[in-house]
This record gives structure tokens, C-alpha cells and sequence, in this order.
């Protein structure tokens, strides 16, 4: 089947809420596991945070205030958000495996509500590497964000009102107004979100390791196919590499790599100007002034996080040069990624300079591809009949590839 068919045979077979869906008459299955984050303590909402005995006090609600009618519905004590601690995360297993001796973690892109568009890019690399995949949704992403903030209704009525208190505003939509209202009210959200999903994640990972996991060996290979946002996190996680749990780990970015400060997000479906510039302000142009003031950032800035610093590091091309180069440098091996050419979110010269870096001398390999069609970072495999061929043939191109890569 091509890229269409198949995404919209999976579009329509999937579900978060079924514990097991056979698919293609049993070819393979997709399970969802249910998941309760360990991690949600370290979000904005606490009284008090204690980090192995060091005790901080509570988090700012906000950086900036916004207006009553939005922080009501939007500003939300986010240790206490219920659906980012409890949710199902979805696992493509080829048939006859009952328990997979090679994984590949999917990571999604900022702003993400649903997997729909991911499941066709799960199958392929499932058929191509044997892996088992498994889609985890990043905090406040897909099925971890109260429904609310999907509701078309009250994110439109919410997206007026946040027009009218900012008329200059860029990028504004019903699709963004969640996520830009809560990082332009506390950007620090950001940072605190990555870090619940980068310790979610090496749960996940211990989970695994314990021999527990029902669908994973003990000892299976862990990969990553990281897109957009979720190729950022992939990076802070195979960097800093706690407890040498990643240290056998690849991973694969597909339209991310560049640092923080060289991706451009202002877009309907991801991020409006106001929030950008919040978050600039924040990790850009202050944030040593931030750290000063917020000891709890400071701490885990420091040496005592190795994730903290890699983290730093990736904010800002020009800081930290020589300790991201030597990081990547270090992995080289284990990382590969294709940029596209009209990709204007992550420009494809800006994951060529971050990943190989300044002098272009970190051997990563960085490929550069475009397709012959109209598509952008937000949607590189168009829905259109018209070029469905030229679609089909550049999706296995870069699936390949990456299988290639990852198996």
C-alpha cells in the first residue's frame, strides 16, 4: 500500500481506548499500554520541590500575565493536570513477536493533538526495520492535555480575546492558543515539560530493563526516530545520556537538529509571535538573569544534571560552542539526519551547523533532500491525490534511509 491508503486504512482502524487492535487481518498489532508518569512533581504547581534532599520552594505561576478570562481556563497548576500523568501510549508490534528484541521510540512535533499523521510513518519503519515502535507523546502533547484545550469553540473564542490584547500578533490560531497562552504566561514551561518527558522516558526505558514491560525484551535495542521538537529532546536525551542508558541507542532526526535559537516557530499550527518572543526573552536574551533569581533553575543548570546543561547548551548557537560540539562529536556514529531544502521551521543550513558544526568538522551525517512538490515542515507528505506518486516515492525515500540507519 502507498502513504494515502495507508493513512487512511490506520486513520480510521486506530484508537487510544482499545487494548489491542489487530490491523491489515493480523499482519500486525497495535497495543495500547496504559503509563502513570513518576515525574509530574517536578512541574509548576508544587508548595515545595525536593531534589534528592535539596528542598526549593514553589514555582512561579506565571512570568507574565495575560488576562483573567485566559488564565482561568489555560494557566492551570500543571503538576495537577490529571491526563498528563495518567495516559495510554500506543506500541505497532509485527505478529508473531511476543516479546521485541529491537525498539524505535517515535518522537512528535511541538503542538502535536493526535497521532493520526504518525501512524503511516510507525508501520513503514516497523516493516522495514522488524522493530517494534512505540509513539510516546511528549508532556501536554496528543492524549496528555485536558480536551479542553482541542476544543474548537473555546480555543477560537480564546484566540479573539488574546488577539485583542495583542493586535501586532503573528501566527495567531484556535490550533496554537493553548500552548502560546501557557509558555508566554511562564516560558519556563518549556524547559519543565522537556524535563517530565526526558525522565518519562528513561522510566519507560527502566521499565524495559527490569524485564517487566509485556511486549519488550530485557535486552532489546533502543533507537529513536525523532521529528521537529521531538528530534530536540531525542538530542538532550542521547547527550546527556544518564546512567549510560543510551550509550548503544541511534537516533534518526527527520526536520530537527538545530539549537533552540536557530528554529523558527512562528507558524498557526505550532506557535504564535507572542509566545516566540516570550520564550526568546526567557532562554535567549535573560536567562542568566532568570537562573539568578530562580534557584531551582540554577540547580538544575548545573553540574549536579548533566541533562540541565546539555539542555543549556542546546538553547543558543553562540554559548556553549565548544561543549555541544564536543557532545555531538562523542555520538557522531549514533546520529543521522535529513533537513529539508524548503523547510522554513528548521532551515536545513541550521541543522547542518549545529550538527556538524562550525568548522563542519563533526562527522554526523546530515543530508539535505527536497521533494518535487509544494510541502513545508508542518506537513512534508501532503493528503493530494494529484501528486500522490511523487508523495509515495519521497516518503519511501526518506524511510529507507532512515531504516537503513536504524536497523
Amino acid at each position: 500500500m502507498g502513504y494515502l491508503s495507508d493513512y487512511t486504512y490506520l486513520k480510521d482502524h486506530f484508537s487510544l481506548n482499545e487494548k489491542m487492535i489487530p490491523l491489515y487481518d493480523g499482519a500486525f498489532f497495535l497495543y495500547n499500554l496504559p503509563f502513570e508518569s513518576e515525574n509530574y512533581c517536578i512541574l509548576p504547581g508544587e508548595d515545595q520541590y525536593d531534589d534528592e534532599g535539596e528542598i526549593f520552594p514553589r514555582t512561579p505561576d506565571y512570568q507574565n500575565a495575560i488576562s483573567p478570562e485566559i488564565n482561568e481556563i489555560l494557566n492551570l497548576s500543571d503538576s495537577r493536570v490529571y491526563e498528563n500523568r495518567f495516559f495510554n501510549y500506543s506500541v505497532f508490534q509485527p505478529r508473531d513477536i511476543k516479546k521485541s528484541k529491537k525498539v524505535i521510540i517515535l518522537m512528535h512535533g511541538l503542538n502535536e493533538k493526535n497521532w493520526v499523521r504518525y501512524l503511516a510513518w510507525a508501520k513503514r519503519l516497523m516493516e522495514l526495520t522488524g522493530s517494534t515502535i512505540i509513539l510516546f507523546p511528549i508532556a501536554f502533547h496528543m492524549n496528555r492535555a485536558p480536551a479542553d484545550w482541542s476544543d474548537f469553540r473555546m480555543m477560537n473564542d480564546l484566540k479573539f480575546i488574546r488577539e485583542g490584547l495583542f493586535p501586532a500578533i503573528a501566527g495567531s490560531s484556535f490550533a496554537n492558543v493553548a500552548i502560546s497562552t501557557r509558555l508566554h504566561i511562564l516560558p519556563q514551561r518549556f524547559f519543565w515539560s522537556g524535563l517530565q518527558t526526558f525522565y518519562d522516558i528513561l522510566q519507560l526505558i527502566r521499565l524495559v530493563r527490569s524485564g517487566n514491560h509485556p511486549l519488550i525484551d530485557a535486552d532489546a535495542g533502543i533507537d529513536f526516530f525523532a521529528y521537529s521538537i521531538g528530534a530536540f529532546l531525542t538530542q538532550v536525551l542521547r547527550l546527556a545520556n544518564p546512567g549510560n542508558m543510551l550509550s548503544r541507542s541511534k537516533m534518526f532526526l527527520f526536520c530537527g537538529g538545530p539549537v533552540f535559537n536557530r528554529m523558527t516557530p512562528v507558524r498557526k499550527s505550532i506557535l504564535d509571535s507572542e509566545a516566540n518572543i516570550a520564550l526568546y526573552s526567557f532562554f535567549i536574551e535573560h536567562l542568566e538573569n532568570y537562573v539568578k533569581s530562580d534557584k531551582r533553575l540554577a540547580h538544575y543548570f548545573s553540574e549536579f544534571h548533566s541533562e540541565g546543561l546539555v539542555f543549556k547548551a542546546m538553547l543558543d548557537y553562540n554559548k556553549m560552542m565548544e561543549f555541544r560540539e564536543q557532545k555531538l562529536r562523542s555520538v557522531s556514529e549514533y546520529i543521522m539526519a535529513i533537513a529539508l531544502k524548503k523547510d522554513k521551521v528548521v532551515p536545513s543550513y541550521e541543522v547542518l551547523n549545529t550538527l556538524m558544526g562550525a568548522d563542519r568538522d563533526i562527522p554526523i551525517d546530515v543530508r539535505i533532500l527536497d521533494f518535487p512538490f509544494q510541502y513545508s515542515h508542518e506537513n512534508p507528505f501532503p493528503l493530494d491525490l494529484r501528486i500522490e506518486k511523487a508523495v509515495n516515492e519521497s516518503f519511501n525515500e526518506i524511510f529507507n534511509i532512515a531504516a537503513d540507519f536504524l536497523s
